[in-house]
């Protein structure tokens, strides 16, 4: 008995456990919910989206100038006044009074040379003026004497009270004062000339500015043999370098095709390199009547309507040549985008602004347009990256890549 109660506890491997229908079906609805869930989440998180391929634009700075350009060309800034300032002789810069950017007036001493010689020069020719002019004043004081002489010996001679000879004598002596005279007003005049003479030449050791200008560049230091022709080793033929900032142009190659876009007091607005935030209003000066076969182009100078400190000599420049004058609210810059970067959802202006590899709608307030571009007033700054033509289906967060070009 006890061998058949021992035998019944052993397990018949034959037999299958079995769950019953109900709790297997709700294991897989649940199974296939979560993975409807997830992916629905995935989904609307843009994870399972494909990615979109755009294009994309930056939000730049342009000026309302741009959209009536007729041409663009460069050039530099030359003055049209410029001298390399110099002596008319030979001689040491004894002293130099300017430097680099110093502003002088016309007839300003800006050097002198050595000039001893020269004042020697001039103080024997004073010395010989006031002895010419002391010699007629003896000259006239003979030439009365021998007036009176020659007036007394008249009435002598008639009476017989005088001889012929000394009557002659008296005639004579008469005749030689007055020649004494013509001669001492002679030697004055060759004397006034001479101290003239030597007055210019002491005066050719100070060096002068020409004209207003602005002193560009130093060409000589004190000691330096300056002169003219400089031909000397080791000379200096000029001292400094001046220019009339007043005068001072944009010098422009514009080409032969497109000169017919240009004529006589086009306005015209410059940029500098140097000052590139700055924009100045300019005006066709010249059109220089040769051309440059090598470049088949034309020279064009540009005048500055208004003269500012900061520009200089040399600067390069940019030169947009305009239909119409340039309104002063029209000379500050405006962030601006294309028209096709911008769409309206839901009553508003949008744009899709790059992030990474998403996309991130943005509400956008508009302002001017200036022909395919229209002005930001905010929502976006200059440099951004945003979505150029977004698609309907575009939308926060949207999964993008950047086609190639």
């Amino acid at each position: 008995m006890a061998a058949e109660d021992l035998s019944k506890l052993k397990i018949d491997k034959t037999l299958k456990t079995r769950l019953p229908l109900s709790r297997i079906r709700l294991k897989y609805l649940v199974i296939a919910l979560s993975i409807i869930v997830i992916t629905g989440i995935l989904y609307s998180t843009g994870m399972l989206t494909p990615a979109v391929s755009v294009e994309v634009v930056s939000v730049s700075q342009i000026y309302p100038s741009q959209t009536f350009t007729l041409l663009n060309a460069s050039g530099y800034v030359v003055a049209q006044r410029k001298a390399a300032v110099a002596s008319k002789i030979t001689g040491r810069l004894d002293s130099l009074l300017v430097s680099e950017g110093s502003r002088v007036k016309k007839g300003q001493i800006i050097a002198r040379l050595e000039n001893e010689d020269a004042v020697a020069a001039r103080e024997q020719a004073k010395a010989n003026l006031n002895t010419a002019k002391a010699n007629l004043e003896q000259a006239r004081a003979e030439f009365k004497e021998a007036t009176l002489t020659f007036e007394r010996n008249k009435r002598l001679i008639v009476s017989g009270s005088i001889s012929q000879v000394e009557y002659d004598n008296s005639e004579i002596r008469f005749g030689r004062a007055k020649a004494s005279i013509d001669s001492a007003k002679a030697a004055i005049k060759a004397s006034i000339a001479a101290l003239r003479g030597s007055t210019v030449a002491e005066e050719y050791a100070l060096i002068k500015a020409p004209f207003d200008a602005v002193v560009l560049t130093k060409n000589a230091d004190i000691g330096d043999i300056v002169t003219p022709l400089g031909a000397a080793a080791n000379a200096k033929a000029a001292v400094v370098t001046i220019a009339d900032m007043s005068s001072l142009e944009v010098e422009a190659d514009v080409s032969e095709s497109n000169l017919s876009l240009i004529k006589l007091q086009q306005p015209c607005l410059i940029q500098l390199d140097a000052l590139p935030e700055s924009r100045f209003n300019g005006i066709v000066k010249t059109i220089v009547p040769t051309a440059d076969r090598t470049k088949a182009s034309i020279m064009v100078k540009v005048g500055f309507v208004d003269n500012d400190p900061r520009i200089l000599p040399e600067m390069s420049a940019k030169v947009a040549f305009l239909s119409r004058p340039v309104k002063q609210e029209e000379m500050k810059s405006r962030t601006a985008v294309g028209k096709t970067a911008l769409v309206n959802r839901q009553g508003k202006n949008v744009a899709f602004v790059v992030t990474g590899n998403e996309a991130v709608e943005t509400t956008v307030q508009i302002g001017e347009e200036f022909g395919d571009m229209i002005e930001i007033l905010s929502g976006l700054k200059s440099g951004d990256k945003i979505v150029l033509k977004p698609l309907e289906k575009l939308k926060t967060g949207s999964k993008i890549k950047i086609a190639e070009k």
